[in-house]
């Protein structure tokens, strides 16, 4: 009986799956395969959260191959060496695995591909990079023509089902998935395919409709929550994709449409910036744009280390830092106006927060993360000009109007007015003893006046394009 193997990389589900379903076309018998590459799990910026989620969510995926006859093989090790000692053991014929964007996914499978027959199939977007170019075969670098093109595309069609069975395998040596201590993200996210499906059913039914109008309000719950599990593949690009486009088709009225719409412009972002990482990969470590590589950066050590910890006295800012170190994951607004103070207000250089991020992260990618903080920063794709600088205090008012959102994550402000929620130095001092929270001791001043970091910012900004156009 011929034998496949199906290398498992981010595609943690068995509906949907491009990869699993070539393999079982090629061969009678499939062979589940995930390896554990210590390059990846003891990279610089690698996450406990998003390992405990990968390793959750390795369990469960081997539970719902059992339950088909089957069961996943786990090995750890160089990637192309445990392919080749499997590939020998099981007498396999043909690799099969989705690729992926990320340099170092790229340089990998290219040199597993000249040592072995990998075949690689669509999956970690919809449309392939090399689908989506100009007419002269350029890539986009702009969202806007890149989202047209995206959308004249056919649709996709529609997800494909589990396999209701699997041959059973031969006898294989497999670790067991390593046990890793909780992760601060449980139970917010809960791994696996089934909560994947089960969160993009219940987003559909409802929240989807309001989405243009509610997903920036931070005190609301009103995203998706599935940026974790589209991160791992536990739900495929298509099926959120497909769904997002019924959603529209069955809108009751225009504002639901809307809704409907906005999230898979959503969706159409993420697929974006994994093309700009595909074809730009130098975006991981430099700026987009070459005239913006020369910003001259401070090595402002206490004003990183505020930001990180949530003590910079701006309290939306510290809300969405505190709520990153506790939970692993941060509202998409939050995120911008926290990479934007780091980046605008402290003028400290980008890459050291989207470091940041992604050692935090359980939904951290790189495509993603670098493609949000170099949109923010004013160095990536983005048509805008680099002197669009978030205000946080009136960012904060539009977005969390009550407060509920700040009083969350910075206790110590839960009893200050409305009034000055957003802007607690405002109170009077009397107020401030009388509320248990004086500036400067139970919650910090802030660490930079906005007007003048803004202004700051901006010559630095000139200075950086003006050095590197002489």
């Amino acid at each position: 009986m011929s034998v496949a193997i199906w290398w498992i990389q981010r595609d943690l589900r068995l509906s949907d799956n491009q990869a699993l379903s070539a393999s079982l076309r090629q061969a009678d018998i499939v062979i589940p395969l995930f390896i554990l590459d210590p390059r990846l799990l003891n990279a610089a910026h690698a996450s406990h959260a998003r390992t405990a989620f990968l390793l959750d969510g390795l369990r469960l995926l081997d539970a719902d191959l059992r339950q088909r006859g089957s069961a996943l093989i786990v090995r750890q090790g160089n990637p192309i060496e445990e392919l080749q000692r499997v590939f020998r053991e099981a007498g396999a014929s043909v690799i099969l695995a989705e690729a992926d964007v990320s340099p170092y996914a790229r340089q990998r499978d290219s040199r597993v591909q000249r040592e072995l027959p990998l075949i690689l199939t669509a999956g970690v977007t919809v449309y392939s990079p090399q689908e989506l170019l100009k007419p002269d075969g350029s890539p986009y670098t702009v969202f806007t023509p890149f989202s047209r093109k995206w959308k004249s595309l056919p649709l996709p069609g529609e997800p494909l089902p589990a396999p209701d069975a699997m041959v059973p395998m031969p006898a294989l040596q497999s670790l067991d998935i390593p046990t890793f201590a909780p992760s601060h993200t449980q139970p917010n996210f809960i791994a696996g395919e089934k909560e994947a499906l089960d969160r993009l059913g219940s987003f559909v039914d409802a929240d989807i409709y309001h989405y243009s109008q509610t997903r920036d309000r931070m005190d609301l719950t009103a995203t998706s929550g599935l940026s974790p599990y589209l991160r791992f593949g536990m739900l495929s690009a298509r099926q959120a994709v497909m769904a997002a486009r019924k959603a529209w088709e069955v809108s009751p009225d225009t504002l639901s449409r809307k809704g409907a719409e906005a999230w898979l412009n959503e969706l159409i972002w993420r697929e974006f910036y994994a093309g700009i990482l595909d074809h730009f990969p130098h975006v991981l470590q430099t700026s987009f744009r070459r005239e913006l590589g020369r910003i001259p950066w401070l090595e402002d050590e206490a004003g990183f280390l505020a930001w990180s910890q949530g003590r910079t006295g701006y309290p939306i800012i510290d809300a969405g830092m505190r709520q990153l170190n506790t939970h692993g994951w941060m509202h998409n607004r939050a995120r911008m106006l926290t990479a934007s103070f780091l980046v605008k207000d402290l003028l400290i250089d980008w890459r050291r927060g989207a470091a940041y991020f992604m050692e935090l992260l359980v939904d951290g990618d790189p495509a993603a993360n670098n493609g949000g903080w170099q949109w923010t920063a004013g160095t990536g794709t983005d048509a805008a000009p680099y002197f669009r600088v978030f205000n946080p205090v009136l960012q904060a008012k539009k977005f969390d109007p009550s407060g509920a959102y700040v009083r969350r994550w910075v206790p110590e402000l839960s009893a200050v007015p409305d009034e000055f929620i957003h802007a607690p130095q405002g109170m009077p001092a009397n107020l401030q003893a009388q509320v248990g929270c004086v500036i400067g001791k139970d919650y910090p001043a802030p660490i930079v006046d906005h007007a003048m970091a803004r202004q700051r910012a901006l010559e630095a900004y000139r200075r950086g394009k003006y050095e590197q156009s002489i």
